[in-house]
């Protein structure tokens, strides 16, 4: 066997055998033949020494692949840094500015969010303002890069030794990074995510733009937040115009402002500021005699802080920021509040003199403009707004829908429907009093709110009308497909219940309900599926009619008043709700009383409490009295509400202590005084009144107030079941 040659330039050609064709690769084994020379024996130390070292190229192989690897994690916390902290949000308030509620007439009633103001440069304040800052908070600011470590070795050696309160290694461009980018928990990724940004901003702001963004965003205490806002909250100027004094108590409120606020703790304030200004002078950013400097005084406020939220302002707050946009500074909205109306409407509900039960009132334009509204007895007990976040069955006032679907199949007020039981399926509904007229009008049906007739017209023209004609005016909460909607089974909001009433006062569907005097810009999409539908003529006319027959003769004769009065009762099982809609002169008005909890409440009808109320908001609002409505025929309807006796509705809803005290004089009689619900009769005849009573003869025969002795004996006072009202 020939020994092969290791030359990689070798010629194959010059091997000796012409057919050699492995290139330089060993042939393979032969047996020994006399014809070749042996091998030579085989040189180790020479092939030894011409072995490549790879050790080397292993270290620097790991060396590139660490480089290439720290590489990949730096682009890769640039690129989380540039989207979790852009250096533009830095510039943001850390919470959204207050945003001021005006009144249709251009005067504030609310204000809601923190008291913000424009930024600040630091490197137009005056030397003794950042420098206050600088010597309580972060001295070493301008040296170093965002941490300090002698700060924070200062803080864990006295947190170690000291049993005092711990103190803290935060730089101010870690406070900025935790204020602008992080929240409050106190956990390790916190702070290392919070040592990460501080390093981002120090690499990309310098110093000035760093302590300009701070000194804008740290809060001051009192929803106070950034140095220009503080200072026109505390002393009444610009933070340029700053006294020593003051910016040391601004400086010494960062640490905590909640409970050092000079408004609350005046004396907690100067003393802090007094450590201020030691730590200025101590870090020889101040002279002692300039630091002897009397404290500073807070500037109080020339006007009564406004309520930071009422029910109507809780509603139209969102409209309002997306109407005010990105804003940085506190901005002004105005909306559609009528102070009178809404005085007037706080005003009915008082007078309801409810004890237990709650209330809501919503009072709106045609057009959808909320003028009033009140959720509740009180916003200070329960912010909780029952006009617009209950759901709640309507009762009998759902019937607008049935009635509406009833006149678009051709149906006309004169129509006749019966007066008798029916079962649908497995329901058989009845009416509340237990009459049935037989064939009547749906007029009549309608005025006295007659559950199976309701019933029957809904089987009549089909539920999917019904749901139809309640889908048109506005109504978008879910409607089960079955015949009992007829009686108000489905839950809805009283503000959508009001709008779905407006719009038929505004001959037009539907009326969306709003609280911002410049209405809300549409997309093109919007504006060609929700366009606003006529309410026809004749149908319009007819749905008039009914509401009138209900307000002013019906069910709902104790709203009528002196104008044109419209509007609907409704009182569901058990007289959980009662509800009361409608409308005169352009105004449109919802009341509704239950209980929170659903509970029943004997006595409760939408013909009695919602309808007084609303009559008397109505009074007010309009300046008109109430309808002077003659007694209907006893055979005509039945007010249930009356069967449960004045005393026990009374003890039910009125608070004697809520009703107003009444006192007058009757002449020739004595002076008559009702206060807490008690009686107080002084007689001005007190010679009489004695006379009687020493002499049995000359006492008065006892009379019966109940009974006409000309009519024989027949008790001429009014049925007490003379009117029905709906279940």
């Amino acid at each position: 066997m020939r020994f092969f040659s290791t030359d990689r330039d070798a010629d194959p050609r010059d091997a000796d055998d012409a057919l050699e064709l492995t290139h330089g690769m060993p042939p393979p084994q032969r047996r020994a033949d006399p014809g070749y020379p042996p091998p030579p024996s085989f040189d180790y130390a020479r092939y030894a020494a011409q072995v490549p070292v790879v050790r080397r190229r292993i270290y620097m192989r790991w060396m590139m692949r660490g480089v290439a690897a720290l590489i990949i994690l730096f682009v890769f916390a640039v690129g989380w840094l540039a989207v979790t902290a852009p250096l533009s949000k830095s510039l943001q308030p850390p919470t959204p500015p207050s945003i001021t509620l005006l009144a249709d007439d251009g005067k504030p009633f609310a204000r809601r969010g923190a008291v913000i103001d424009a930024p600040v440069d630091a490197a137009k304040l005056p030397k003794n303002v950042t420098n206050a800052f600088l010597a309580i908070e972060d001295r070493r600011f301008r040296s170093h890069w965002g941490v300090d470590p002698r700060g924070i070795a200062r803080a864990f050696f006295h947190n170690l030794t000291s049993k005092g309160r711990d103190q803290g290694g935060s730089t101010i461009t870690q406070q900025l990074a935790k204020n602008a980018f992080l929240d409050s928990d106190r956990t390790a990724a916190r702070k290392i995510r919070e040592v990460m940004i501080a390093f981002w901003l120090e690499a990309w702001l310098t110093k000035d733009q760093i302590l300009s963004r701070y000194l804008s965003n740290v809060y001051f205490g009192d929803n106070v937040y950034g140095l220009r806002a503080a200072a026109r909250h505390y002393f009444a100027r610009k933070p340029e115009n700053l006294s020593i004094a003051q910016a040391a108590m601004l400086a010494g409120l960062v640490k905590a402002p909640s409970k050092l606020a000079p408004t609350v703790n005046l004396r907690g304030a100067r003393d802090r500021a007094n450590l201020v200004l030691g730590a200025m002078v101590e870090a020889k950013f101040l002279s002692k005699d300039a630091a002897d400097v009397r404290p500073a005084r807070v500037v109080p406020q020339a006007k009564a802080p406004l309520p930071n939220g009422t029910y109507f302002a809780d509603w139209v707050l969102p409209a309002a920021r997306d109407h005010a946009g990105e804003i940085a500074t506190e901005s002004t909205v105005r909306t559609t509040l009528d102070r009178r109306l809404q005085t007037a409407a706080e005003r009915a509900v008082k007078r309801a003199g409810l004890k237990q039960a709650q209330i809501a009132l919503v009072a709106m334009r045609p057009d959808g403009r909320v003028v009033a509204m009140v959720g509740g007895r009180s916003y200070a007990d329960s912010p909780f707004n029952r006009a617009t976040q209950a759901q709640r069955q309507p009762g009998s006032a759902f019937k607008l829908f049935v009635y509406l679907a009833a006149m678009r199949s051709g149906m006309t007020p004169d129509s006749v429907v019966d007066d008798k039981p029916i079962t649908i399926a497995n329901w058989s509904p009845k009416n509340a009093d237990g009459r049935y007229l037989g064939p009547i009008t749906l007029r009549q049906a309608f005025a006295r709110s007659s559950n199976v007739a309701a019933a029957r017209i809904t089987q009549q023209v089909g539920v999917a009308k019904v749901i139809q004609a309640a889908r048109d005016l506005g109504v978008s909460t879910p409607i089960p497909s079955e015949a009992t909607i007829a009686l108000g089974t489905s839950s809805m909001s009283l503000l959508e219940l009001t709008a779905a009433y407006a719009a038929v006062a505004a001959e037009q569907y539907p009326v969306r309900p709003r609280g911002l005097e410049d209405p809300p810009e549409r997309g093109v999409l919007a504006t060609l599926t929700d366009r606003p539908h006529a309410l026809s003529g004749t149908l319009h006319d007819e749905m008039l009619d009914l509401l009138s027959a209900s307000a002013e003769t019906g069910t709902g004769r104790a709203a009528a008043l002196s104008v044109k009065t419209y509007g609907k009762t409704g009182t569901t099982q058990d007289s959980r709700d009662a509800l009361f809609v409608g409308f005169a002169n352009g105004l449109v008005v919802g009341v509704w009383v239950g209980n929170d909890d659903n509970t029943p409440n004997a006595g409760l009808s939408g013909g009695g409490v919602p309808a007084r109320v609303w009559r008397d908001f109505m009074q007010q609002a309009l300046g008109v009295g109430a309808a002077q409505v003659a007694a209907p025929a006893e055979d005509e309807m039945i007010d249930p509400d009356a069967a449960n006796g004045v005393g026990e509705t009374l003890e039910n809803f009125l608070d004697p202590a809520n009703i107003p005290p009444v006192e007058g004089e009757i002449p020739g009689i004595g002076r008559v005084r009702l206060r807490n619900g008690e009686l107080d009769f002084q007689s001005n005849r007190p010679d009489d009144r004695d006379r009687r009573r020493s002499d049995p003869d000359e006492r008065a025969p006892p009379r019966d107030f109940g009974r006409d002795p000309d009519r024989g004996g027949r008790d001429d006072r009014r049925d007490s079941r003379d009117y029905e009202d709906d279940r």
